[in-house]
């Protein structure tokens, strides 16, 4: 699908650092949606946890996404619709999202691991320490051919992906 904007649900991923939140916030405003900000829904263990350095596990992650699942699902059924941004690292969380909402799109901010380490290095007041992106990387199973998905390079500015976006759906 080239045209976000024509999808139910939105979901901004990457690996941390790539700007899910920033282009996320900016897609939301543009498209008149709902935003979710993946990272306010984490539990406090799993804060607390990556705080620390230490990667989430798959296990850890589920009853975080299933949080975003419902929300999305929760715009959906208000009529309206949703841009979420998650990292969404892994085909089996991308589908798990998918199963909260019927035509859900993956937007993937692509970044390499210069960038993201550099900018997750200069974020003031977040938890996710730099020292995770390695781990991001190795867990990230960038969108296949087969997913209702869109790659747009992350290093761009806001403007750029964004202006992006609205080309594509021309």
């Amino acid at each position: 699908m080239n045209d976000l904007r024509m999808a139910p649900a939105i979901v901004v991923m990457g690996v941390a650092g790539c700007g899910k939140t920033a282009v996320g916030e900016a897609l939301a405003k543009a498209l008149g949606a709902d935003f979710i900000e993946g990272d306010r829904l984490h539990p406090p263990e799993n804060v607390a946890r990556m705080a620390r350095g230490e990667p989430l596990t798959d296990a850890l992650r589920a009853g975080w996404l299933d949080a975003i699942g419902e929300r999305i699902a929760s715009s959906a059924a208000g009529g309206r619709k949703a841009v979420a941004a998650c990292s969404a690292l892994k085909r089996s969380y991308r589908d798990q999202l998918s199963l909260f909402c019927p035509g859900i799109v993956f937007l993937y901010l692509k970044i390499d691991r210069e960038t993201a380490w550099r900018r997750v290095a200069n974020r003031k007041g977040h938890f996710m320490p730099a020292s995770l992106v390695d781990s991001q990387f190795a867990t990230l199973e960038e969108p296949a051919a087969d997913e209702r998905a869109v790659t747009v390079d992350g290093t761009r500015s806001v403007a750029g992906i964004l202006k992006e976006i609205i080309e594509r759906g021309r």
